[in-house]
Formats: C-alpha cells, structure tokens, sequence
C-alpha cells in the first residue's frame, strides 16, 4: 500500500479549500493535497507577504490534521526570501512541508531544505516530467538529493504536467524517470502525477453532455501494469477536475474562483472511465432552469453514485430536484445553482471521493 494514496494537486483558492474541507474524514484521511500558490507576476516584498499569507491562511483553516505539501512552483529568484519566510511559518505551525526541485534556485532549495531540517518534516522533491525524458535531469536531481538527503526525509513527486491524448507516450516517460530517479535515493515515498482533464471550450458543450476520457487514471494504470510489481507502493496525483494551465493563472483576490468564461461554465463529473461534462450558464433570465436541466443531465448517467456517495452529489441532486420544486413552478429560483467556485468545488468534492474509494479497492 502506498504512504499516500491519493496526492491532488489543489490550487491555493476557495473553491479548493473548501473542497477539501467538505471531504468526510474517513475520505480526507487518504488524500494528502500537494498545495499549489498562484503566479505573483511583479510583486514582491511586503505586498507579496501579505497576498501569500491571505492566501495560505485560507487552506491553512481546513487543512487542520494530516500531511500536506505546500508549493510555489512559480515563484521567481527575486520572490524566493519572502516566500521563504513565509511558507516556513505556516510549515512551522500548521500540517504543511516544504517542497522543492532539481531545476529550481539554489536559494529556493536550501530555503526549503532548511525549512525541513527546522520543522522536522520531510521535504519534497518535485521533478517536472512534461515531455520527453531528460537524461540530464537525473544528473540534476542526484546533485541535489546529496545536498539535503543527510539533513531530511525525502519524497519524490514525478510531476508529468498534461497527459491528454496528444501525449500517448506519457507513460512511457515515467517509467524512465522512474527507472533513473528512484535508484538515487531512499525515498520515504514515490508518487506520479498526471493531468488528465480536457481543455474545455463551449463548442464542446453545445450538444449537451460529453464525456472525455480519464486519461490520467489510464497513465497510472499503464505505469503499474509495465512495472510489474517492481514499484508496489507507487502513489497516485492528479489535478482533480481542472487542467494543469489553470493553476498558472495569477490569483485575482477581486474576482475569486472565476472559471470557464464570461458567460458559462459547466459541471463535472468523475466516472470509472472518463469525465463528464455539462454547460452551465452565469447569466441570463433562464438561468436557474437552463442550469438545473443541466445537473439533472449528470443525474441521468448509468454512473451516477446517488446522494449518498458524497456533498458533492447531494449537491447535484438538490440542483436537478429543484425543476420540480413548488416554488420553481411558482417563479421563484428556488435553492440556488450556484457559480463557478461551487461547481468547482462540488466537482472536486465528488472526484476525490472516488479516487479514493477506487484506490482502496484495488
């Protein structure tokens, strides 16, 4: 059995937060978030300080018990002393550790190394693998396991960035950085990470409710069944029910959780075998209906789990329910359809969820 069962990569946002908040505990227990800060383009100093400790304070509230990393994998050189600082604090304080990588600063590296070392907690040691293998790569993460293995635990985080269609070789690759990383170091534990959730547009939706495959999960599985064995307590990641670009969105503290578009959004759904998905609308005098036929769309899947499964579906359900609501026919909206944040966070809610369940069952 893997350390970690489940590792999601979670944006630093509301709508995450709350995710993660809204997990039964038996649920929360096997998901072990690797936290992920937005882009600060141009700032720095206290500004930055002050924007990051807003942001962290907001996981920092829900992630109360378990492990957890915490990362800025966008930060520049100029960012690494304030955010240092920073992370230390909430590292120091709350459940979060450190994480750093090959190709990172040298000031980044040790910062997060000392922050291990001072904390007692591992440190993690995230390798990005979004393309071709890099023989060099291996060289550079030797380099640095023999800077900090002495002085903390280490966890190896095989980060494959998308891993959609155009990428069938995917697997293939990680299977190479596996074979050339985990020799290097008695890692406390392995985890590979894919993102497989589509690119979505509104043409996509225009005919109702798709499905696109969970390719993500395909990788993983491919991975195991080619080591054979050879790697048993291999741990899963993913980027829950966003694209990998999402989280290279700068945070905007006036305008949260704003996702899909101006105009639209849609829903998600996780099944065994792919993610469905349904338009939703952020405006307009049919809103409330256009939105809760939607949700009945998710209802009507064969692979629907029912109320029980999670907040998420209860959530889903009350949605669609509400086409039949007395004071819907009346003309009132009823129990409301929410926005993007609460179909984000309703969506992660019930994919993590399973992921966890199927895990467990394997």
């Amino acid at each position: 059995m893997p350390k970690y069962l489940y590792v999601p990569v979670l944006p630093v946002r509301r709508h995450a937060a709350e995710a993660y908040r809204d997990l039964r505990p038996a649920i929360r227990d096997g998901v072990t978030p690797l936290w992920s800060l937005p882009p600060h383009p141009e700032a720095g100093g206290a500004r930055l300080a002050a924007a990051v400790r807003r942001e962290v304070a907001e996981v920092s509230r829900v992630q109360s018990r378990g492990p957890a990393w915490l990362d800025a994998p966008f930060a520049d050189g100029a960012q690494v002393p304030v955010l240092a600082e920073v992370l230390a604090e909430y590292a120091e304080f709350g459940s979060f550790r450190p994480v750093t990588g090959p190709l990172r600063p040298a000031a980044q590296q040790d910062a997060a190394r000392a922050t291990a070392v001072q904390c007692g907690r591992p440190l993690g040691i995230r390798v990005q693998v979004p393309g071709e293998w890099d023989p060099e790569l291996a060289e550079a993460v030797g380099r640095l396991v023999a800077r900090v293995r002495r002085s903390a635990e280490i966890e190896l985080l095989i980060d494959l960035g998308s891993v959609l269609g155009d990428r069938p070789g995917a697997h293939k690759e990680a299977l190479r950085a596996l074979d050339a990383l985990v020799p290097l170091a008695d890692w406390g534990s392995v985890v590979t990470i894919g993102g497989g959730f589509p690119q979505v547009t509104a043409a996509m939706l225009d005919r109702g409710l798709r499905e696109e495959p969970r390719r993500d999960w395909e990788v993983w599985h491919e991975i195991r069944r080619n080591l054979d064995g050879r790697l048993p307590a291999l741990g899963f990641g993913d980027y829950g029910v966003q694209r990998v670009t999402a989280l290279a969105r700068p945070y905007r503290p006036d305008r949260p959780d704003q996702g899909g578009g101006p105009e639209w959004g849609y829903l998600r759904y996780t099944t065994d075998r792919s993610y469905a998905l349904v338009k939703m609308v952020h405006r307009g005098p049919d809103r409330t209906r256009v939105n809760r036929r939607a949700a009945r769309e998710i209802l009507r899947l064969p692979d629907f789990r029912g109320a029980a499964a999670s907040s998420g579906e209860c959530w889903l359900r009350d949605c669609a329910r509400a086409l039949t609501h007395p004071a819907v026919r009346a003309g009132s909206d009823g129990p409301g359809t929410g926005n993007a944040g609460t179909w984000l966070r309703v969506g992660n809610v019930q994919h993590m969820t399973h992921v966890v369940r199927s895990l467990g069952a394997l």
